[in-house]
C-alpha cells in the first residue's frame, strides 16, 4: 500500500499530535470521570486520525491477469472540418470510418478493450455508424485532457487519434503539452486527408493596425493565398459592416504564394466597425467557408493628454505646441522654465486646465496621482538636474508602469551631461554614451540633416506622412534640411531606429527611434529645427503637423485608464471566452477587494451580468460563453462592498465573435502537428494498413500499462461505513452518560 498524497514523516508527526491534543481537549470542560473522558477523546482521536488517511489517499498497486484487460481509447475526430472531400476522394470522416471498421477493430478487439470515443465540442463515446463530422471546433488538447481523466487508475496500453491534426483549442502546442502530461499511454496518430489542398482560396489574415493616423485612417493588412490556380489573379472585396466599399484585383507571385495587400479605411467615430475581406468563391473550390474573413476595428478612444516640459522658451517648441493644439484628439498641458525671481529659484509658465495647472506650479507633477492623469510626456531641451533625481525616477515609472509615452527631444537633453545617468536614461532607445556610433551605411543617407527613412520606417504609423507607401517616401525626400543634429549613439537591444540623418562628414545618425519600455514606449528625436519643414514649404503641406500628432499619438496609444477592461480575440459561438479587468487607483496600485460587474450585451440584444474574480493585482476575470456570432459589448463597473459605493470606475469594449471559420483554416492535414503529439507521448504516426503494427506495439506496452493500475482504498462504501460507526459510538456513549 502506498499514498497518492503522502506527508513528510514530520508533517505526519505534527498532524497525528494535534489529532490527539483536539481528542483530549475536547472533553476537558465536561469534567467526566479520567476513563470515561479516556474512552470518548479515544473514538474521537480514532475518528480525527482515518480522516487524516483518507485525505493521504491510500492506494495499492495491482498487476493485470492479461491484456485483455489494458483499454485502447479510439479518439475519432468529428468537427466539421473533417467533412472535406480529400481523402482519396472521399470525406475525411467516411476515411476515417473505414480505417475504423476494416481495420482497427478487427485487429484491436481480440486483444484489447476497445473504447470508441468521438471529439469536436466535447469527448463523448461513440458507435462507428453515428460519426458524424458536425462538431464546431476541434479542441484536441481538451480531448487528451478528457481521456486521461477519464481513464485514470486503469491500465491504457495507448491511445489512438484519427484526425486531420486540425485544433481550434487556441494554441496547437497547449495539445503537445497534454500529450506529454498523459503518463505511460503513448499516442499513435493516424492522420486522415491530404497534405497538399486542391482548388481553394483563403483570406488567411486581417489585422488592423494602430489607429494613429489623422482624422483616423487604419490600415487594414490583409493576406490571402491561392492553392489551384497557379499565379491566376482574383478579387479582394472589401465590406465596411457589410457594405462594399472598395475591390482589388491581386496576382501571386505563383501558386500557393501569399498575397499581402494594405487598404485604408476611415471607420466611423461613434461605433465599432466590422471590415470583412472576401474572395469571389470560384468553381470547384474546396473549402469556401475560409473565403471571408473579418476584423473589428475599435472607435477613437478617449483625448489622449499630453505633458508638455520645457527647459527654456524656444521657437521650436512653440511650432510642436500649436500644431498638437490643432489636433482634437490630444488635449495638451505645457510647463515653460522662465528663468530664476529674485530667491533664485526657478519660475514657470504654465498653460495648462484648471483642475491640473496647480500641481505643475513647480514645473513638474509633485507626485504619481499627479503625473499618472497624462499620457505622454514630451521632455523638449530639459537637462536631468532641471527635474532633480526622483522626479526622473517618477518619470521612469510613468512610462514602466503607468504604460505612459516619453518623447524627448532638444540639444540641451542629449549634449553634455543632459540626460546621462538620471532614471530616464534607460528608457530611451539610443545609447547616450556611444556618440561615435554609426547605425547604418554612409550609403543610407541623402546628405547633411536630411531626413532618410530606414525599412522599418517606411511601414510604422508614425511616419506615414502620405497617402501611401511611395508618397510617404517621397514626401520625406522632399523636406527641408534641419539645422542640426545630436550625435547619439546607435540603438539599445529591442529598440528600432525609424529614420536617419547625415552628419558631419556623411556619417548617418539616428533621427527618429523608438522601443518599448514596461508597458509603455519611448521615443527619441536627435535633430534640431523642425520648424523648417513648416515654414520652407507651401502653406498647403501639412507634412509637419501630422508627423508630431502621429508621434504623440502612438507614444499614448497603450496608456490604459485606471479601470479597463480587456477581451481577447474573438473566438467562435460556444467558445468560453475569457474577460480580465484591472482595477487601479490614481496612482495606478491594483485595487484588492473590490466588487468587479461585466455586462455583456449581445448582438440581439440579450444582456448578461457577470461578476468577475478577483485574481490579484488589482485583476479581475470571468468568462463568458457567446452563442451567436457577432459583434458584444463589455461594460465593467468596479466598486467596493456593494456595487459602486464609493465607485471605483467604469470602463468598455467590444468583440467580434465569429469573424472566420476558425475550424476551415488552413484546411490541409496538419501532419506536423500529429508528429508532435507522438513523439512527446512515446508513440508514432500510423499509416493506414499498418494496423497489424499498431497492435503489435501495443502489446508490447500491455505490461507497462498493468504495472501503472492503482486502486484507491479509501474509495468504498467500508471506509464511510467506518466513520460513522466511530461517530455513532461517541454519540451513544456521551448519551449514555448524560453528556450534551
Amino acid at each position: 500500500m502506498t499514498f497518492a498524497n503522502p506527508l513528510p514523516w514530520w508533517a505526519l508527526v505534527l498532524v497525528v499530535s494535534a489529532a490527539a491534543l483536539v481528542a483530549w481537549q475536547a472533553y476537558r470542560r465536561f469534567g467526566t470521570d479520567p476513563r470515561r473522558r479516556a474512552a470518548l477523546s479515544t473514538l474521537r482521536f480514532l475518528t480525527l486520525l482515518l480522516l487524516v488517511l483518507f485525505l493521504m489517499r491510500p492506494v495499492a498497486s495491482r498487476s493485470e491477469p492479461g491484456a485483455r484487460d489494458a483499454i485502447v481509447p479510439i479518439l475519432v475526430d468529428t468537427s466539421r472540418s473533417m467533412s472535406i472531400e480529400d481523402a482519396d476522394g472521399a470525406r475525411r470522416l467516411d476515411r476515417a470510418r473505414d480505417v475504423l471498421t476494416s481495420e482497427l477493430l478487427p485487429a484491436l478487439d481480440e486483444d484489447f478493450q476497445v473504447e470508441v470515443l468521438s471529439f469536436g465540442d466535447g469527448v463523448e463515446p461513440a458507435a462507428p455508424g453515428s460519426l458524424s463530422a458536425t462538431g464546431r471546433r476541434s479542441d484536441l488538447a481538451g480531448a487528451l485532457a478528457d481521456v486521461r481523466e477519464r481513464f485514470r487508475g486503469r491500465p491504457v496500453a495507448g491511445i489512438v487519434l484519427i484526425s486531420d491534426g486540425g485544433d481550434t483549442s487556441g494554441s496547437a502546442e497547449a495539445a503537445t503539452v497534454g500529450a506529454d502530461q498523459s503518463g505511460s499511454a503513448p499516442i499513435y496518430a493516424l492522420g486522415i486527408g491530404s497534405p497538399t489542398v486542391g482548388r481553394d482560396r483563403e483570406v488567411t489574415s486581417v489585422t488592423a493596425a494602430e489607429a494613429v493616423l489623422d482624422e483616423s485612417r487604419v490600415d487594414l493588412a490583409v493576406s490571402a493565398v491561392s492553392h489551384g490556380d497557379g499565379g491566376r489573379a482574383f478579387e479582394l472585396r472589401l465590406l465596411e459592416n457589410g457594405r462594399p466599399i472598395e475591390v482589388r484585383r491581386v496576382t501571386p507571385a505563383g501558386d500557393g504564394v501569399p498575397v499581402r495587400e494594405v487598404f485604408q479605411v476611415s471607420p466611423p467615430r461613434e461605433a465599432p466597425t466590422v471590415y470583412t475581406v472576401e474572395i469571389p468563391v470560384g468553381p470547384g473550390e474546396l473549402v469556401p467557408e475560409n473565403n471571408a474573413r473579418s476584423t473589428l476595428v475599435l472607435p477613437p478612444a478617449r483625448t489622449r493628454r499630453v505633458l508638455l516640459v520645457e527647459g527654456a522658451p524656444g521657437f521650436e517648441h512653440a511650432f510642436i505646441k500649436r500644431a498638437l493644439a490643432q489636433d482634437r484628439g490630444l488635449e495638451v498641458d505645457a510647463a515653460v522654465r522662465h528663468g530664476r525671481n529674485e530667491q533664485g529659484q526657478d519660475t514657470f509658465y504654465i498653460q495648462a486646465a484648471a483642475r491640473r495647472s496647480q500641481p505643475l506650479d513647480s514645473g513638474f507633477p509633485r507626485g504619481r496621482e499627479d503625473l499618472f492623469v497624462y499620457d505622454a510626456v514630451v521632455l523638449a531641451n530639459v537637462e536631468g538636474r532641471q527635474l532633480g533625481s526622483a522626479r526622473m525616477e517618477l518619470l521612469r515609472a510613468f512610462v514602466a508602469e503607468r504604460g505612459g509615452g516619453l518623447l524627448v527631444l532638444g540639444a540641451q537633453s542629449f549634449l553634455g551631461q543632459g540626460l546621462l545617468g538620471t532614471p530616464v536614461e534607460e528608457v530611451l532607445p539610443l545609447d547616450l554614451t556611444g556618440r561615435n556610433t554609426a547605425v547604418l551605411p554612409a550609403s543610407s543617407v541623402k546628405g547633411l540633416n536630411r531626413v532618410a527613412l530606414t525599412g522599418h520606417g517606411a511601414t510604422h504609423p508614425v511616419m506615414q506622412i502620405g497617402a501611401g507607401g511611395e508618397e510617404t517616401l517621397a514626401r520625406w525626400d522632399a523636406m527641408p534640411p534641419l539645422a542640426a543634429i545630436a550625435p547619439l549613439g546607435g540603438p539599445r537591444p529591442g529598440a528600432t531606429v525609424l529614420a536617419v540623418t547625415g552628419g558631419p562628414g556623411g556619417a548617418p545618425r539616428a533621427l527618429v527611434a523608438v522601443q518599448r519600455y514596461g508597458e509603455g514606449r519611448s521615443m527619441a528625436f536627435t535633430g534640431e529645427a523642425t520648424w523648417r519643414w513648416r515654414m520652407m514649404l507651401p502653406s498647403t503641406d501639412r507634412g509637419f503637423e501630422r508627423f508630431w500628432r502621429q508621434a504623440l499619438r502612438w507614444l499614448a496609444l497603450p496608456a490604459a485608464d485606471a479601470v479597463t477592461v480587456q477581451a481577447g480575440a474573438g473566438g467562435s459561438p460556444g467558445d468560453t471566452l475569457p474577460v480580465t479587468v484591472l482595477v487601479r487607483n490614481a496612482a495606478y496600485e491594483g485595487e484588492h477587494d473590490a466588487t468587479v460587474d461585466v455586462q455583456v450585451t449581445a448582438p440581439d440584444g440579450r444582456l448578461e451580468t457577470l461578476r468577475a474574480a478577483d485574481a490579484g493585482s488589482g485583476r479581475y476575470t470571468a468568462r463568458f460563453r457567446p452563442e451567436q456570432p457577432g459583434v458584444y459589448r463589455l461594460t465593467a463597473a468596479a466598486g467596493r462592498g456593494t456595487l459602486g459605493t464609493p465607485g471605483l470606475g467604469t470602463a468598455s469594449t467590444a468583440m467580434l465573435v465569429g469573424g472566420s471559420d476558425l475550424e476551415m483554416t488552413d484546411p490541409r492535414l496538419n501532419l506536423q502537428l500529429l508528429q508532435r503529439l507522438t513523439l512527446a507521448s512515446g508513440g508514432r504516426l500510423v499509416a493506414p494498413g499498418d494496423a497489424s503494427d499498431l497492435a503489435a506495439s501495443l502489446r508490447d506496452a500491455v505490461p507497462a500499462a498493468s504495472l501503472a493500475v492503482r486502486r484507491d482504498l479509501w474509495h468504498n462504501a467500508w471506509s464511510f461505513s467506518l466513520v460513522v460507526l466511530l461517530l455513532g459510538a461517541e454519540w451513544g456513549l456521551r448519551r449514555r452518560w448524560g453528556l450534551r
